[in-house]
């Protein structure tokens, strides 16, 4: 984990959606830390620094709460639906050396046959990793397939230390050809056919 993780957190003693607001204001954002039967910790990150860390999916924070050093894994973001400005941060308590259940967005690669189309079926991947190592996606390629192919959960070349939680059945990624194509070829086909069939007639 790089030290761009490194987050230097205020305590919070004062609550409420009005304090909350004065937070905002100075550029901070109110979160709560839980986890591992330990009390809720109410503190307050740097929003600038935060806003940046959390753009990937399971950011893994590794707070300074007034001294003493603590990782945490961002597991809720809550926003205002309107302005998309951040009101709110759950944070989950995480050990090194310790597995989380996670949900990594897959990254599609490479080009299907010519004339196919390539349909994301789900576009996340749920795997038990380590806190410390947690991937910040999973490529699936789909260079070359022809229609009709199928990638599930359990075709996925997972990361080192990782294990599937999803059903290996689970369908992510399916390739076929556009019903429109299939149309116009059939179209085709026919008018191609239809001289031939009058000169037979005749």
């Amino acid at each position: 984990m790089s030290d761009d993780n490194k987050v230097q957190v205020d305590l919070r003693t004062s609550f409420g959606k009005g304090f909350a607001r004065r937070l905002r204001a100075e550029g901070k954002i109110p979160a709560v830390l839980y986890g591992h039967g330990t009390d809720p910790v109410h503190v307050a990150l740097p929003g600038h620094q935060v806003s940046l860390i959390i753009r990937r999916a399971n950011a893994l924070l590794d707070l300074d709460i007034e001294g003493k050093a603590q990782l945490a894994l961002v597991k809720d973001v809550q926003k205002d639906p309107v302005r998309q400005i951040i009101e709110h941060i759950d944070l989950l308590v995480v050990k090194k050396g310790e597995k989380v259940h996670v949900e990594v967005p897959i990254v599609v690669t490479g080009e299907s046959f010519s004339g196919t189309i390539v349909t994301v079926d789900v576009a996340t991947i749920k795997l038990e990793v380590e806190a410390t190592h947690i991937p910040e996606h999973v490529q699936v390629s789909v260079e070359g397939l022809e229609e009709g192919a199928r990638i599930t959960a359990g075709d996925v070349t997972l990361p080192k230390g990782a294990s599937l939680l999803d059903d290996a059945d689970l369908l992510l990624i399916a390739v076929s050809t556009p019903v429109a194509e299939e149309a116009e070829e059939s179209a085709e086909a026919e008018a191609e056919a239809a001289p031939a069939a009058e000169a037979a007639a005749e």
